[in-house]
């Protein structure tokens, strides 16, 4: 691991300031992710800023909407335990990883990760949710631009994500069993409006909607409408642990899981 600083800032406008004192510092939030890459060497930067202490992004709330609005430095344990009111979320954040993983991990963490095996992308993707950063408001359809690539600017936070309730709602996940990673992972949630389907741990290209799926699913929201429909595998992530044409396949499987779970 390289020599480093950090930075505990106890509110917003001073993690702003350092993060702006130079583009070579980097924020942290639980660090499930970015600890491991300084110990493989493979990130250097001069300083740290971490996100933990700052009272303003934690916690749970609703806004006049009716959106879950959860801070960016909410735990995934925090998470799990404070979002009755969205079932397929708080079951999502209580299945990452493990016990000290949710723990320390955080969903502002991991959103700006972006990790194309992580959950709390397809759950964010899945819901049409906002990522609120200092600068910002983002709809994660606009969000998601690839595997580890987000909108985010250099230096930008996120402080928030506000999360639409969904009629019905559920996230399947086919784990790697080491990591706890989604092979494949699902996240299907029924609207007024219509059907969203996000699917995580399958594509080259991270996280994305599955438009075919939605669009059978918006009038017949039953497993059965998803009969005949299938994703190709080339694109698909491709290693030890299974092939794209695998991957492919997954996907159809835990979008109908997903279907009668939410039903």
């Amino acid at each position: 691991m390289y020599a480093f600083d950090i930075e505990r800032p106890t509110t917003l406008a001073e993690a702003v300031k350092h993060m702006a004192a130079s583009e070579e510092n980097q924020a942290l939030g639980g660090g499930q992710t970015l600890i491991p890459t300084l110990k493989q060497r493979l990130a250097s930067p001069e300083k740290l800023i971490s996100l933990t202490g700052i009272d303003e992004i934690r916690g749970i709330c609703e806004d006049d909407a009716g959106r879950i609005c959860i801070g960016a430095a909410t735990t995934h344990s925090e998470v799990a335990a404070g979002t009755s009111a969205f079932p397929a979320l708080a079951a999502l954040a209580g299945n990452i990883g493990d016990p000290a993983v949710r723990n320390r991990g955080t969903i502002g963490g991991s959103l700006a990760n972006n990790d194309p095996s992580a959950c709390y992308p397809a759950a964010a993707l899945g819901s049409g949710a906002t990522i609120v950063t200092d600068k910002r408001e983002i709809a994660a359809d606009d969000y998601f631009e690839g595997m580890f690539a987000t909108a985010l600017d250099e230096g930008e936070i996120i402080t928030e994500v506000k999360f639409p309730v969904p009629q019905k709602a559920a996230y399947m996940k086919f784990e790697q069993p080491a990591s706890r990673f989604a092979l494949v992972g699902v996240f299907v949630a029924k609207y007024g409006d219509g059907v969203r389907v996000a699917v995580t741990g399958a594509s080259e290209e991270g996280v994305f909607r599955w438009s075919e799926a939605e669009a059978a699913l918006a009038s017949d929201f039953s497993a059965g409408a998803l009969d005949g429909l299938s994703l190709p595998g080339e694109g698909m992530i491709s290693d030890l642990h299974g092939s794209g044409d695998y991957r492919a396949h997954l996907v159809g499987v835990m979008t109908k899981r997903a279907v009668t779970a939410a039903g």
